[in-house]
Order: structure tokens, then C-alpha cells, then sequence
């Protein structure tokens, strides 16, 4: 019997570090069906480029057949978008806020630490009022443009999900561009699509 004791310990530690794994997934709430979902951010959100039915806020109503309000100001940066969200969750009232802002930041070079701040406190207010967040991370400009490392880390801190690569991806392929920061009709459709296919996989689908 006590041979048996030392593996039963373990056996028991390893039960009690995977319950506190489980408890630091970024799973979302399930969204019912008359749940107001946010999107919110600049001019990707806004769906410059395409007519305001082909912005990805708009593909995505379709997709999920939740309301998905289309909340984007073309050319705002993190500071401005970040004074303006309360009064946008005051209005709306989503259960879920999809985050994409950042990229008028790195345009103007106004730095990635301002960027990271306004960032983490956007999460950190929809949190408080209990609305689940879905980051969706913005390239920055360079020969081999992509996301701030800033963004993954904060998703991780916060215990938020991420979707870090659809804007790139999409912003690399011609065929899915209005011009050379903004999607078409067709690109915004893959945004949908890939957050969308995020919404699921994290529990809120």
C-alpha cells in the first residue's frame, strides 16, 4: 500500500495541474441567438473598400446569425478609439466585443507601447462589464508585414482569444484588395469566415 502512495500523488497532481489548464482556456460564452455582438475598431471594421453589406461585420451578421453591429471609424488610432468604446458598450450592449484597432497607429508611427496600452485597456474594460472579447491583431507595414508580438501577448495575459493572421494573409493576395491597407468585398468575406471559425472554435458558436 504505501508503494502505491507515490503514484497516487502524482496521479492526483497531474489531475489538479490539468483542471487548472483547463481554467485558463480562452473559451468564450455561448452566444444566444438574440445576443448583440460588436465589432469594433477603424477602417477595417468600418469595411473601407466595399460597400457597407460587404464589410466583414456585415458577412459575418450572415455567418453566425447573431446581430453583429458594425462600430469602425476609418483613420482612428488606439487612443481615440479607446476614449470612445464606453459610450459604444453603453449604446449597444453586445455580449461579445471583436477588437481590431492598432493599424493607424503604426501608420502614423505613434509606437507599438501606446498601441499595447490602449490595447490591454480596451480588453480590460469590456471585461469588467462582463462582455467576452475577441482580438483580431492588425499588420504592421514592412517588406514581410504582420502583427506586433504585442497583441499575442496580451490575447495570453488576458486570456482572451486571438486570430493574429487573417488580416495579413488577406493583405498579401492582390486579389483580395481595394488597395494596399484594405480589403475588397472578397477579402472582408475571409475575414468573416476566419473569425467566424474562431467564434466556434472558442465555444461561442
Amino acid at each position: 500500500m504505501s508503494a502505491s502512495r507515490p503514484l497516487l500523488f502524482l496521479l492526483t497532481l497531474v489531475l489538479a495541474l490539468g483542471i487548472a489548464a483547463c481554467g485558463e482556456r480562452t473559451r468564450l460564452e455561448r452566444l444566444p441567438r438574440e445576443a448583440v455582438v460588436l465589432a469594433f475598431g477603424d477602417s477595417l471594421t468600418y469595411g473601407t473598400g466595399a460597400a457597407e453589406a460587404e464589410s466583414y461585420p456585415a458577412q459575418l451578421e450572415s455567418l453566425i446569425g447573431r446581430r453583429v453591429v458594425r462600430d469602425g471609424v476609418p483613420g482612428e488610432a488606439s487612443a481615440q478609439a479607446l476614449e470612445r468604446l464606453p459610450a459604444a458598450l453603453d449604446e449597444h450592449a453586445p455580449r461579445l466585443l471583436l477588437l481590431c484597432i492598432g493599424g493607424n497607429d503604426f501608420l502614423r508611427r505613434l509606437g507599438n507601447a501606446q498601441a499595447e496600452r490602449n490595447v490591454r485597456a480596451m480588453i480590460e474594460l469590456a471585461r469588467r462589464r462582463g462582455i467576452d472579447v475577441l482580438l483580431i491583431g492588425t499588420p504592421e507595414p514592412g517588406v514581410f508585414p504582420s502583427p506586433p508580438a504585442f497583441y499575442a501577448a496580451a490575447a495570453k495575459d488576458l486570456h482572451v482569444p486571438y486570430e493574429g493572421d487573417v488580416i495579413t494573409e488577406v493583405l498579401k493576395d492582390a486579389r483580395l484588395k481595394s488597395d494596399p491597407i484594405h480589403p475588397n468585398a472578397a477579402g472582408y468575406h475571409v475575414i468573416a469566415e476566419r473569425v467566424a471559425a474562431a467564434l466556434k472554435k472558442n465555444g461561442a458558436l
